[in-house]
């Protein structure tokens, strides 16, 4: 009789994100906000885990984890983007998130609070656009061939 596979799940380095702005700067020189974090682009239809690691804030730190993690994401419409989970291990807060509205850009916040007090606040990006084909609206335009007529922008033609 064959024994059932343990699956151990690992979290994708792909859609990791490390936390920055803790370099030190030369005196005399002045600090330049650095760019936005962001993730790759997600498709509407995709589930993944998203995690953001703060370990450069607890350098020196040992022993420091993450004790909460506050997610707010805007737009926050019907549709949007989901938080469906939050989790952590030590440093790092790992997002499973869903859903989106393709061609916008959703703002991330995440509020962070370790086991020894700090509190870490910050937005990540997260672009959501069509990276496989849009589901087609059952009122949509088709031609004898099948083929889905669109318009200027690669929209669908629906039939009112």
């Amino acid at each position: 009789m064959p024994t059932p596979a343990t699956h151990v799940w690992k979290p994708s380095t792909a859609r990791t994100i490390v936390l920055d702005s803790f370099i030190p700067v030369p005196r005399g020189s002045t600090a330049v906000a650095p760019p936005p974090l962001n993730w790759p682009t997600k498709d509407p239809a995709d589930v993944l885990d998203y995690q953001f690691d703060i370990s450069p804030a607890l350098v020196g730190n040992d022993g420091d984890v993450i004790a909460s993690v506050d997610v707010m994401i805007e737009p926050a419409n019907p549709g949007d983007l989901t938080l469906n989970s939050v989790m952590t291990d030590g440093p790092v807060a790992i997002l499973w998130l869903s859903g989106g509205q393709s061609g916008i850009v959703y703002a991330v916040n995440l509020a962070i609070g370790t086991a020894n007090g700090r509190t870490i606040n910050r937005t990540i990006l997260l672009p959501v656009l069509y990276l496989s084909l849009p589901p087609v609206p059952p009122n949509a335009l088709v031609t004898d061939v099948g083929m889905v007529l669109t318009d200027q922008n690669g929209n669908p033609v629906l039939i009112s």
